[in-house]
Formats: structure tokens, sequence, C-alpha cells
């Protein structure tokens, strides 16, 4: 059949979101300019009209108080209804746009001897219709067509007493010419009007694409920023919206930069950690001999070892993940109980003498088992890196706003080349004196810190170095509560 359509067809419909933001912008603004313009110039000349009005119809009743004072100003008086109409004819002369009439028994008999704008002497139809509408009544009012077009009058019986003869004064003013002048400012500013939508055109479309460039310049960046290539950004001009919403962009560009380096990077660490251990197990493995009962044994035992490290590695790796995505349960702690209770767990580790030196009094917004986490690493540290026998220090301090959870121990402190590596992932200091460990302890305590807003404070000499993470006490923002699945 002709004109039908299939099922699953649908009528394209012309959207405003087809349009770009660009003629968006503009359509609304011209809409609104147009909008305000018509609606001033129709009160404008609904105000103006109705003030023309106002005007012409106290000029018609100035006519007929004047053709008043005409008639009883008159010093021997009339003998006839004529003689008076025509002396008012006389005496009260028609202004621009107007015209007089004298209407005796219903014939126009008199009109002025001056030269008027309109000429209604000869429009019988008129001068029947005011017969009519005068009747009994002593003025009448009103608004008619004519031959020259719409025309408000006036009209009052003129009467002598003894003569029969039916009078009447008329004045006429026509519309169209009274309205003239403002009927033509209404198309003058209609013109003035489209000029001016096209000026606002022109500048909104100007202005529209300068202010919406960093949206295009940050589309065309989005298409150009590669996972291989992330180092474009978009030049922020001005101290606008626009220029701050640039500026933000940016920002997340550089975080997502940030993030994927960092992901790429532990994915190279973790690589090179795991190859090792692999390689030492598949080695043995090739070259085991099944059939000697003590190779066996230690080749699983050293697979197992092997394995645990492998396994510890890959539990350190899923902590500083979750603590870089700011998966702390924060709540309110009391820093002087969860000292007591670290260093309980402390007095745990043989092989050094611990001491308590200080113990903060206050509370704090944290998440307890991360900060435990922490500072159980740093003490670990202290410990692998402290000669056997030594004393190891502890304690809490609150520093105005902040806390800070510290160790200090008596190891041979730390190089000034490798202060800044420490805390990068699997960077281990080399002091020759073998010890192992994944490379994340201090990451991890890094970014437990930076997740409570904090940061690590670390001061290292010979004779020892103190480690120590510090913490607001009020909740960190955008980290409070939050739980997430890994």
């Amino acid at each position: 059949m002709t004109g039908a359509r299939s099922p699953g067809s649908r009528p394209r419909r012309l959207s405003l979101s087809r349009w770009s933001v660009r003629s968006r912008i503009l359509a609304s603004l011209l809409l609104v300019a147009a909008l305000g313009l018509v609606g001033a110039e129709v009160t404008n000349y609904l105000v103006q009209r109705t003030l023309t009005l106002s005007d012409v119809d106290a000029r018609l009743v100035s006519r007929v108080a004047l053709a008043r004072s005409v008639v009883t100003r008159s010093e021997n008086g009339f003998s006839t209804s004529s003689e008076a109409l025509r002396s008012v004819l006389a005496g009260v002369l028609p202004n621009s746009h107007e015209d007089a009439l004298g209407i005796v028994n219903g014939r126009v008999q008199f009109y002025p001897d001056v030269v008027t704008d309109i000429h209604l002497e000869n429009d019988t139809a008129f001068a029947a219709q005011v017969v009519r509408e005068v009747g009994t009544k002593t003025v009448w009012l009103g608004t008619t067509d004519s031959q020259v077009g719409p025309i408000r009058y006036i009209a009052v019986p003129i009467s002598v007493a003894g003569d029969p003869q039916s009078a009447i004064y008329v004045a006429a003013v026509s519309m169209d010419q009274e309205l003239a002048p403002l009927n033509s400012s209404l198309g003058t500013f209609a013109i003035i009007a489209v000029v001016a939508l096209l000026a606002i055109g022109l500048v909104g479309w100007f202005v529209a694409g300068r202010l919406l460039r960093p949206i295009r310049q940050l589309d065309a960046a989005a298409s150009r920023i590669t996972a291989s290539d992330r180092r474009e950004r978009i030049p922020v001009v001005g101290t606008d919206d626009v220029s701050e919403l640039t500026g933000t962009i940016n920002d997340m560009l550089d975080r997502l930069d940030s993030a994927m380096t960092g992901q790429r990077q532990l994915l190279d660490d973790v690589r090179h950690e795991l190859k090792t251990p692999i390689t030492i197990i598949r080695g043995h493995l090739e070259l085991l001999d099944v059939s000697d009962a003590e190779e066996v044994a230690a080749t699983r035992a050293l697979a197992l070892d092997e394995l645990d490290r492998m396994s510890g590695l890959v539990d350190d790796i899923e902590a500083l993940a979750d603590t870089q995505r700011g998966l702390l349960a924060i709540a309110p702690v009391d820093v002087a109980d969860l000292t007591a209770d670290v260093f309980a767990k402390v007095q745990g580790l043989r092989g050094h003498d611990w001491m308590l030196v200080e113990t903060a009094q206050a509370r704090a917004e944290l998440d307890a088992a991360r900060i435990t986490q922490g500072w159980l690493q740093l003490v670990d540290n202290a410990a692998k890196y402290s000669p056997p026998g030594s004393t190891i220090e502890l304690g809490s301090r609150l520093d105005g706003d902040e806390v800070e959870f510290w160790v200090r121990d008596s190891g041979p402190g730390i190089p000034d080349e490798s202060l800044q590596r420490i805390f990068d992932r699997f960077g281990r200091v080399d002091t020759g004196r073998g010890i192992h460990g994944s490379g994340l302890g201090l990451p991890i305590v890094k970014a437990i810190a930076e997740g409570h807003g904090g940061r690590v404070s670390l001061d290292s000499g010979t004779s020892g170095s103190r480690f120590g993470i510090v913490v607001p006490v009020g909740s960190p923002q955008g980290n409070e509560g939050e739980e997430s699945d890994a």
C-alpha cells in the first residue's frame, strides 16, 4: 500500500537535541530577544494608542464645550436653530485630521469654510446614522466606518425655543490619520528589531563559539588521547566557568595518566618480582632426580618457600591496591587505646627491647585496622634493620590537628640517595645485610597515610631512623565510611 510503514519504523522528528550546542545557545538568545522586543513594542503600542484615543475624546468633548459657548455668548440670540448651527460652524474651526458638519432636518446643510483633512459632507449614510443615534439624547460619542475610513465623532443637538427644526452639530476625527504616526513607528521598530536580532545573532554566534572553543578542543584532545600517548592537555585561557572546567578536565587527565602509569609500573614490577621465584622453581623441577628422596624433599621445601613468598607478595599488592582506591572504614578511634593495642602486639616480637615513649590523648577519625597495619609495618622494618637486642622506641603524639604514630630504630640509617626511592614499589635499600622482603611495605604505609589525607614522616641519620604516619584528627574528605568490593 502506498504510504505504508513497516511496524518497526518510526517517522523522524525534528529535535533540538540534533542541533549543536552553539546553535541551541544562539536560538535561545534570539528567541528570548525576539519575545522581549515584541512584548515591549506591543505594550508600548497599546499604551500609546490608548493615550491617543483619550486625547481624541478630550478634543471632541472640547468642541462641544466651544459650540455651547458660541451659542450662549450670542448677544441678540438666534431666531432659528439653523442660524445657531451656522454660527457654531463659523466659530469652532476643526484642527488637523478633523471635520465638522451641520445637519438640519436629517440633511447636511453646513460645513466649515476652511480646508480640512477629511470630508464628510457627502457621506449621507454617516449623516443618517448620526440622526438615528442622537434622537432625544443630549450628546452622542461614538466610532464608525465612513467614506474616509474609521472615525471617532461626537454629535450634539442644537435647538432654539419656538423653532421646530432639528439641528445637530457633529465634530469628527479620522482615526487612520491620528494613528498614522504610531503605526509608522511600529513599522520603524520592526525594521530596527530585525537589525537588532541580526546583530544579536552575529555577536552571539561568535561569543558562543569563543566560549565553547575549549569544549571543542577538549573533544579533539580526547579523541587523540590514547593509552600510549596521554601527554596532551587543553590550554586554559581566561578565568570563566569554561576555563575552570578545562582546568578540571586537565587535572582529571593528569590523575588518569598517573593512575595508568602507576598501574603499568605495578604490572611491570609484579612481573619482574614473580619471574624470579617462578624461574627458581622451574629450574629445580627440571633438574630434579625423582629417584633421590633427599633431593625431592629439598626441592619441595624450596618450592614451598618460594610459593609462600609469592603468596605474600600477592597479599601485599592487594593491600596496596585496596588502600590506593580509598577502601577505608573510617570511624572515631581513641588514639591512646590504639597505641596500647599496637604496643601489646609489638611486645610479642622477640630479639629487641620495645619501649613505649609517649601516648597521645585524643580521638581521631581513621581506619584503625589500616593504621595498625601500617604502624606494624614500620615496626617490622625497624626490627629488620636494627642490631639484635637493641632498643626500638615507638609512640603516638598529638601536634595541632594531626596525630603521628611513630617508630624509632637504631639501625644504620638510610643513605641520602635512597630517601626518595624507599617509598617506591619494590624500592629496597641495599644495606648488604641480606634482608629480604616484598619491597611493598613502605609504599603500603605511604598509601595508608595518604588515604587518610596525611603523609609519612622520615628522619634518618647514622644512629637510626624515625618513621611516622601523620594523619589529621578529622575524617579525610572523600573516604569517610567508604566500602567497596575489590
